[in-house]
């Protein structure tokens, strides 16, 4: 049976483990009769007091107690019988947080916004850095809190900072294996002034108050029973407060206590008391002031009980 090496799915890509953490893989072949099981690193024999290796018939195991960043790269394994042979290669990365940003500086402060700048860090951890996370605090609480996450930028604008605070800013750096250890903090600190702006008052234009009168509601035809009494209603503007005047049938109605006049912010009503067969007619209420004058009609209809 000609040798064939079985790597697993999760070993077809590269194998992340963390700083510390131990490699223990094992890799099945077959092959009869037993394989010859090699491992070598970029062409080399490995490092027997670093990685331990046990074969059986039918697997190979790879095993570190504590991997090293050195440990990485690349691992090539080989099975021979009779010359025949297969080969994998396993891609190891040993990887930790990254360093903190370098040279954090505080570039510009305008308004209610600081921008701020900085460079990647020295050692990425060994991984790539996925982003940066940038947090402010005031002065007041001394707390800090997040403004952004994953920045991929090495640059950035934070706003809708509050008006007579100081801020101080840091950043992370972010990589597989989360943020870094340490911030670059940002040297000085930030603060917000009062923008100063002079009020300036709304210009509006003097406005003439004068206005002719003008029924905004006019009166509406009625009908009514005799012996019931019932209102008029209409609703007028103007200013000087126009004067009032009732008229039945074209003639003003004076003091008569068969009627009552009221107005009540500009709502002008005329009560009629028992109402008999006589007060039907055409009423008119005429508003008056300076400025002009307006009126306005209906009809009084009364029947007599059912």
């Amino acid at each position: 049976e000609l040798p064939k090496i079985r790597m697993p799915r999760h070993l077809r890509e590269t194998y992340i483990r963390r700083v510390g953490d131990a490699v223990n893989i094992m890799i099945p072949f077959q092959g009869k009769p037993q394989p010859e099981v090699s491992w070598t690193k970029g062409g080399q024999p490995l490092d027997t007091n670093r990685i331990n290796i046990r074969n059986t018939a039918r697997d190979t195991i790879f095993y570190i107690r504590q991997a090293q960043r050195g440990d990485s790269g690349k691992y090539e394994l080989t099975v021979q019988i009779n010359g025949a042979e297969d080969k994998a290669t396993l891609d190891i990365q040993v990887v930790e947080p990254p360093g903190p940003p370098q040279n954090l500086k505080l570039v510009d402060v305008w308004g209610f916004n600081v921008a701020l700048e900085w460079t990647p860090p020295v050692d990425n951890g060994n991984s790539e850095i996925k982003g940066y996370r940038v947090q402010k605090s005031d002065k007041k609480s001394g707390k800090w809190f997040t403004v952004l996450e994953r920045c991929t930028r090495t640059s950035c604008t934070i706003s809708d900072l509050i008006i007579g605070n100081t801020y101080s800013f840091r950043v992370f750096s972010e990589n597989i294996c989360g943020l870094s250890d340490s911030a670059a903090m940002a040297s000085g600190a930030a603060y917000i002034e009062k923008t100063k702006t002079t009020y300036q008052p709304e210009k509006i234009p003097p406005r003439d108050m004068m206005e002719p009168p003008k029924f905004t509601q006019p009166l509406t035809d009625r009908t009514t029973t005799r012996g019931y009494s019932t209102h008029l209603f209409c609703s007028v503007r103007g200013f000087p407060q126009p004067k009032i005047i009732w008229l039945k049938n074209q003639m003003e109605i004076r003091e008569d206590p068969k009627y009552i006049a009221l107005i009540d912010q500009g709502v002008c009503s005329l009560e009629i008391r028992k109402p008999g067969p006589f007060d039907g007619g055409v009423y008119t209420c005429k508003a008056v002031n300076p400025l002009g004058e307006a009126s306005v009609d209906c009809r009084l209809d009364v029947k007599g009980e059912i």
